[in-house]
């Protein structure tokens, strides 16, 4: 009995292998994009945004909506590399690169993430005034500075009249 149960799972594992091999090796052997690499994978709005494609030997393009359609130039040995903006109101968050070398496309789905700017001179913050948070916090510490005074006097006073 267990013999059969080994047998049952082993068949298939290799059925499983069998089906799932010829699809990697048919990919492999396919000319065109491979490997999208965005470069910094983490970057602000207005940044430079450094893109190379393997698998794409004359070129092609890139395209995202975080920045505009981008030239990829051949690098040799295979690859194409370009330069990418990333736009002034592009969303916070990840984004996908879609890259169109010789006729075959290639996606990246999370190739780099945008983050929120800063806004220059004005202290660093991309928020204007203080939150409800900001204002609590600051509330009890000025709360915990009286009380701790106010105790500090009594004691103090208490000391002298001994």
């Amino acid at each position: 009995m267990r013999t059969t149960r080994t047998l049952a799972a082993a068949a298939t594992a290799v059925a499983a292998l069998g089906v799932a091999a010829p699809a990697a090796v048919a990919r492999d052997g396919m000319p065109g994009p491979r490997n999208i690499v965005a470069l910094p994978s983490v970057i602000a709005r207005g940044g430079q945004l450094t893109i190379t494609v393997d698998g794409c030997p004359s070129g092609g393009t890139a395209t995202s909506d975080a920045f505009r359609p981008t030239t990829l130039s051949p690098t040799g040995g295979g690859s194409a590399r370009g330069t990418a903006t990333i736009d002034h109101k592009a969303r916070p968050g990840s984004h996908s690169i879609t890259v169109n070398c010789g006729g075959r496309t290639l996606t990246n789905p999370a190739a780099f993430t945008v983050v929120g700017g800063v806004r220059g001179g004005l202290g660093g913050s991309t928020s204007t005034g203080a939150t409800t948070a900001d204002m609590a916090i600051g509330g009890g510490l000025i709360a915990a500075a009286l009380a701790g005074g106010g105790l500090f006097w009594m004691r103090r006073r208490a000391e002298r009249q001994i």
